[in-house]
């Protein structure tokens, strides 16, 4: 986990102040710099809770989907897609998980060419533990209450919407 600044400002409200009176007032930039900060902040906390179990939470996301799966395996195409992430990340991924023992590749009987990544028992211990922590401290989100960690989702939403993510319900 990065060590705290313990700065004696807030160094992105600065940068806004600074960058207003230069280029005048982009309330976006601010925003950027926070959502930014933020995830930076976030990923470490939550890498550090699942390190132990020789996870990142990336890898860790790859394993819960898994387990969301019927079967308990699911197409790497389909991986890449529900994490929304390039086709060369989901095979590192796999790649680390089978090498830990996590998952397991196989064949996929309905594509020839294609590959189903299977979750192992193995990997099904280890994110259930993991997830019990990752609960416990919130998911790094414990300085906001639940009405607040909904308002950041809806307050997100929007952005996934724009950039294609999926489609709002009702929208034409």
């Amino acid at each position: 986990m990065s060590k705290p600044l313990s700065l004696s400002f807030d160094p992105i409200a600065r940068a806004d102040e600074l960058w207003a009176r230069r280029w005048g007032a982009v309330p976006s930039m601010a925003a950027i710099t926070s959502v930014m900060r933020a995830q930076q902040i976030l990923l470490a906390q939550v890498d550090a809770v699942v390190k132990p179990y020789g996870l990142t939470f990336a890898r860790y996301e790859a394993l819960v989907l898994l387990t969301f799966s019927q079967a308990g395996e699911l197409p790497l195409s389909k991986i890449g897609e529900r994490l929304m992430v390039h086709p060369t990340s989901v095979t590192n991924t796999v790649d680390r998980l089978e090498r830990s023992g996590f998952v397991a590749r196989r064949p996929n009987p309905l594509d020839g060419r294609g590959v189903l990544a299977a979750i192992t028992e193995r990997g099904r211990k280890v994110v259930e533990d993991a997830t019990r922590d990752l609960v416990a401290m919130d998911f790094g989100l414990a300085s906001y209450d639940e009405a607040g960690c909904r308002e950041l989702f809806e307050v997100l939403r929007p952005l996934r919407v724009a950039a294609g993510d999926f489609t709002e319900p009702g929208a034409v």
